[in-house]
């Protein structure tokens, strides 16, 4: 069986320019095919930036609107599944949102991040309401994959949502800035050993408005090693993923079936 294998985006595109963004997306695509991946992850709201304040709500599209279908076209072009962040308009409201388009360019998953960082986030969107949202991916040899969005990934109760509901890879689009280097560095590892899965953070790098994105996108095994490590300038990542040595893990670090939850219950 071949091993599956990912790739990771980052970079911060050009803000306010969709166009260009679902370019960046394709040509990251091509790239990572021709590198043998499968699924590329690209950063929190990549399609239009972050810093882009009352923008969002004019830039932001449901979740099968005229941007999804240019992801579907990429995905089917290349051969790649594609996870994507973007603001998603419902109805009255908008969204910090991140979508799973399949290899075969059919829509398989969309997140809605549950955790607000900020006045700016808070202003401008709507938390979600579910903590887990998840997806087998025949193109990772079938590997369950969930979506989490940044600041989602800072509350281990979120993760541990994910490992107790049998996820193996986890994405989580991100859009971190400087002081916060050690939650890339630091605690994306511990995460993804504590709950003995992948965790493939994926973040925006440099200037954009007044903050200072800090890149260092990884992919941290169940050993809580990071497989493959971004610096602080653009790049494509791409890094293996290894079902066998996951279960092996899994075996041999115990944490879910030790766990006690009767202890756990003042824990609101």
């Amino acid at each position: 069986m071949t091993t599956p294998r990912t790739a990771l985006l980052q970079s911060s595109g050009r803000p306010g320019d969709v166009g260009h963004n679902l370019r960046l997306i394709d040509e990251a695509a091509e790239r990572a095919a021709a590198a043998g991946a499968r699924l590329l992850t690209v950063p929190e709201l990549f399609l239009t930036g972050y810093a882009v304040g009352g923008r969002i709500g004019e830039l932001a599209e449901p979740a099968d609107g005229p941007s999804a279908a240019a992801v579907a076209r990429t995905a089917t072009r290349h051969g790649v599944a594609v996870c994507y962040g973007y603001p998603e308009r419902a109805g009255d409201h908008v969204y910090n949102s991140a979508q799973v388009i399949g290899a075969g360019g059919e829509r398989l998953l969309n997140y809605r991040k549950t955790h607000l960082f900020g006045k700016f986030e808070q202003r401008w969107f709507t938390p979600g309401d579910t903590p887990v949202a998840q997806v087998e991916l025949p193109e990772l040899a079938g590997l369950r994959v969930g979506v989490m969005i940044c600041y989602d990934v800072e509350f281990p109760e979120n993760v541990r949502a994910h490992a107790l509901a049998g996820t193996d890879l986890l994405l989580v689009p991100t859009a971190q800035m400087h002081p916060f280097q050690f939650v890339a560095e630091s605690l994306v590892p511990v995460r993804a050993f504590e709950n003995q899965l992948y965790v493939a953070y994926v973040n925006r790098t440099g200037p954009e408005g007044n903050l200072e994105f800090i890149g260092r996108s990884c992919l941290a095994g169940p050993d809580g090693i990071a497989r493959a490590r971004a610096g602080h300038h653009p790049e494509l990542v791409v890094a293996d993923l290894d079902p066998a040595f996951l279960a092996e893990s899994r075996r041999a670090n115990p944490y879910l079936a030790d766990r006690k939850p009767a202890l756990y219950t003042a824990i609101g």
